[in-house]
C-alpha cells in the first residue's frame, strides 16, 4: 500500500488518505454568499477521492474579502449555503474543511482574470483596506491601508471567532486559519508590513501577538475534538530566510502550545521583492524542518502535484498530508491518477462505484483494463 493512501487521524477526524485539496478561491460568490458555481465544484472534487477538501478563503468580514467575489461567513444567512457544501463534501467521502481569513491590505482587488489589481475606493467593489501599518503592498496593489487601531484589532479578532462558530454550525470538521500570503495575520508577523511601535509591532514577540490572540480566541469556540489548523507563511524568500524561518518555527511552537493541531506550511508573500525558487516539491524540506522542530503535524501545497514526489513526502515523513491544488482543477479525479501511477491494487476503489464499475469493466484505449 502506498503511504499516500494510508489513513490519517487527527483528533476525532480520519482522512481516508493523505491527499488534501487546499483552499482555492473561486471568486464566484455574491455579497459573500455562495452561488450555483460552488456546490458542484466541491462535490466533484470530493467524489474524486481526496481525503480532505478545504473550502476557499472565506472572509470574516466584508472588508476582509480579497475580491468582491469572495465567500464570507460574517452573517448568519451565509451558513445555509456553506452547510450544503460541507454536506456535499462529506457525502463524497472527504472530510469537509474551510479556511477563514482577512485579506488586510490585499483586499478590495479585482478577480485575477480581471486584473488582480486594487479597485479604487470610489468604484463598485472598492473599499478602504486596513493593515497593521499604513504601508502599501505595491505593484498592482498600491492602496495605502489605514493603520489599525486597538479597537480595530479587537473587532477583527471577534470577527474570526464569529466566523469560526458559523463554520462549526455549517458542519465543517476541519478549520484552517489563514495566517499566510501577505494577508492580515501574515502582515502582523512580517517586517515588510508591520512597523508598529505598540504591543503589536516591533520584535518578533509583538509581531506574533495578533496571531496568537486570534488562535486563542478561536480555540475557545472551536470543538476540542475537531482539528484546529492554520496556513502560515514561514519563509519569504527575501534574503533573510533563516531568520524568518527561525522566528516562524518559534511561533509555531507557541501555536502548538495554544492548541493548534496541524500547520499547512506556506510562504509569506509579504513583499514584491521575493525571489521564490519555484520547482517540484521545493517546500517539502521546509515542511519537514517545521515538523521535526515543532512536533506538529504538517502539510504543504506547493509543487506537490507529481505523484512520486507526493508519495516520497509521506513515505519519508516529510509531512503528514500532501495538498494538490491545480492538479484537482485539471482533473477532479486526481487521486485516481495517483493511485494508478503508484501501482495501487484496485485503484478503482478510490472512485465511487458509479464511476469505478464502468472503468473496471471495459477496456481502455490500449485494449487493457483502465483500472487494475
Amino acid at each position: 500500500m502506498p503511504a499516500l493512501f494510508t489513513p490519517f487521524t487527527l483528533k476525532d477526524v480520519t482522512l481516508r488518505n493523505r491527499i488534501g485539496v487546499p483552499p482555492m478561491c473561486q471568486y464566484s460568490a455574491r455579497d459573500g454568499y455562495v452561488s450555483e458555481w460552488h456546490l458542484p465544484h466541491y462535490a466533484d472534487i470530493a467524489r474524486g477521492g481526496a481525503g480532505l477538501v478545504i473550502v476557499e478563503a472565506t472572509a470574516v468580514s466584508p472588508e476582509g474579502r480579497i475580491t468582491p467575489g469572495c465567500t464570507g461567513l460574517w452573517e448568519d444567512g451565509q451558513v445555509e449555503g456553506m452547510a450544503s457544501i460541507a454536506h456535499a463534501i462529506a457525502a463524497g467521502g472527504a472530510v469537509p474543511g474551510i479556511q477563514i481569513g482577512h485579506a488586510g491590505r490585499k483586499a478590495s482587488a479585482n478577480k485575477p482574470w480581471e486584473g488582480d489589481d486594487h479597485i479604487p475606493n470610489d468604484q463598485p467593489g472598492g473599499w478602504q483596506t486596513i493593515s497593521p501599518s499604513a504601508l502599501a503592498f505595491g505593484g498592482g496593489l498600491p492602496k495605502v491601508p489605514t493603520e489599525m487601531t486597538l479597537d480595530d484589532i479587537a473587532r477583527v479578532k471577534r470577527d474570526f471567532v464569529a466566523a469560526a462558530i458559523r463554520a462549526r454550525d455549517a458542519g465543517f470538521k476541519w478549520l484552517e486559519l489563514h495566517f499566510a500570503h501577505g494577508y492580515l495575520a501574515q502582515s502582523f508577523f512580517s517586517v515588510h508590513a508591520n512597523t508598529r511601535t505598540d504591543a503589536y509591532g516591533g520584535d518578533v514577540t509583538a509581531r506574533s501577538r495578533f496571531l496568537i490572540e486570534t488562535l486563542q480566541a478561536v480555540r475557545e469556540v472551536w470543538p476540542e475534538n475537531l482539528p484546529l489548523t492554520a496556513r502560515f507563511g514561514v519563509i519569504e524568500f527575501d534574503g533573510r530566510d533563516e531568520e524568518t524561518l527561525a522566528e516562524a518555527i518559534g511561533l509555531v511552537k507557541t501555536f502548538k502550545n495554544e492548541g493548534l493541531d496541524f500547520l499547512s506550511v506556506s510562504m509569506g508573500f509579504s513583499t514584491i521583492e521575493a525571489n521564490v525558487p519555484w520547482a517540484p516539491a521545493f517546500m517539502a524540506p521546509i515542511a519537514k524542518r517545521v515538523r521535526d522542530e515543532t512536533g506538529l503535524a504538517v502539510g504543504t501545497a506547493w509543487g506537490m502535484d507529481i505523484p512520486q514526489d507526493a508519495e516520497r513526502a509521506i513515505d519519508e515523513q516529510q509531512m503528514d498530508v500532501v495538498f494538490a491544488a491545480r492538479a484537482h482543477l485539471a482533473n477532479p479525479h486526481y487521486p485516481f491518477r495517483v493511485a494508478r501511477e503508484l501501482g495501487l491494487p484496485a485503484a478503482g476503489s478510490v472512485l465511487p462505484d458509479q464511476y469505478a464499475y464502468w472503468l473496471r469493466r471495459y477496456p481502455g484505449p490500449q485494449n487493457g483494463p483502465v483500472i487494475d
